[in-house]
Formats: C-alpha cells, sequence, structure tokens
C-alpha cells in the first residue's frame, strides 16, 4: 500500500480520531498503534510512518513499540486465525504436537498465513489459563484442553464456516 493510497484509505480516519483524541501526543502511540492495527488488521511500513508522523514520534521509537509486543503484526492476517499457547503447562500437554499438526495439515508455518489467506497459524507465550492446557484460541474463541486431531478438526470447521464449535 503506498502513502498516497493509505492517505485515501477511509479507515484512516478511525487512526485520525485517534490521535486526535489524543491530542497528537507522543505518549498515546500504543493507543494510536492498537486503533491502527485494529482498523487494518496489519501496520504496514506506510501505516508505521503515518502514525510516526502525526505524532511526532521517530519512526525508529514507533518501530521498537510495534515490534516489542507480540500482539501486533506487519503482514495481513488469514481471514481465520489461529493462536496456541507454548507456555509451560500447555507444552508439557502437547502443544508442540497441535502446532505441528496443524502445520502439517494446514501447509503453514506457525507464525504465517496458507497460500489461499484462510488461516494464520501464530503461537503465545502464555495464555494465562495453565489449568485448562493446552490452550488455543481460534477466531477469538478460547479453547480448552485440546488435543492435535481434534484441534486440527476444529480449525478446518472454522476454515470452512464462520462459528467455532
Amino acid at each position: 500500500m503506498s502513502t498516497s493510497a493509505l492517505t485515501n484509505d477511509p479507515r484512516l480516519k478511525l487512526v485520525d480520531r485517534t490521535i486526535k483524541k489524543f491530542d497528537a501526543r507522543g505518549d498515546a502511540l500504543l493507543e494510536v498503534l492498537n486503533t491502527a492495527q485494529e482498523a487494518f488488521g496489519y501496520l504496514s511500513p506506510e501505516l508505521i510512518r503515518y502514525v510516526g508522523h502525526e505524532l511526532h514520534v521517530p519512526l525508529a521509537r514507533v518501530y521498537g513499540v510495534a515490534t516489542f509486543y507480540h500482539l501486533f503484526t506487519f503482514k495481513p492476517k488469514g481471514e481465520h486465525t489461529c493462536i496456541i499457547c507454548l507456555g509451560t503447562a500447555c507444552y508439557v500437554k502437547g502443544a508442540g504436537d497441535i502446532v505441528a499438526a496443524l502445520e502439517r495439515d494446514f501447509e503453514v508455518k506457525s507464525g504465517g498465513t496458507t497460500q489461499d489467506g484462510k488461516l494464520s497459524l501464530t503461537t503465545a507465550r502464555c495464555l494465562g489459563s495453565c489449568g485448562l492446557a493446552p490452550m488455543i484460541v481460534v477466531d477469538g474463541t478460547v479453547l480448552a484442553r485440546n488435543e492435535p486431531a481434534a484441534t486440527v478438526e476444529r480449525v478446518r470447521a472454522a476454515t470452512t464456516t464462520k462459528a467455532v464449535s
């Protein structure tokens, strides 16, 4: 997306509204980046430059904040998302096997998106529900006590329909 295409994008109004809400203060950087990602789905280089320019924050600082938080992404996500917790409890209870099964069955590496753009597969350090390990989140729905084969089926169902069972 070019800078000129970005300025004509109606989603930019949401980002501008957040910038204005915080009087274009640099300490609003995290909030503005959150709004930008929600509006666009990811942070493109043009969007990062725009935010830095509008907040009068050096590009290195904007990029530093965006890369520090793992929830920010720099590539478009798939139509559906699957996050697998790799925290200690989840890993011990088989999260690594779940990642391997999903990578194999959907032909995608963790951190990537399938060629058809249907699924983005990511991992997280901890989802904060260790007693329900292994945890996954499919399209925003938290699923507990998962096993590789059942997870593949759940994700397959999610990528062919809108609902997660």
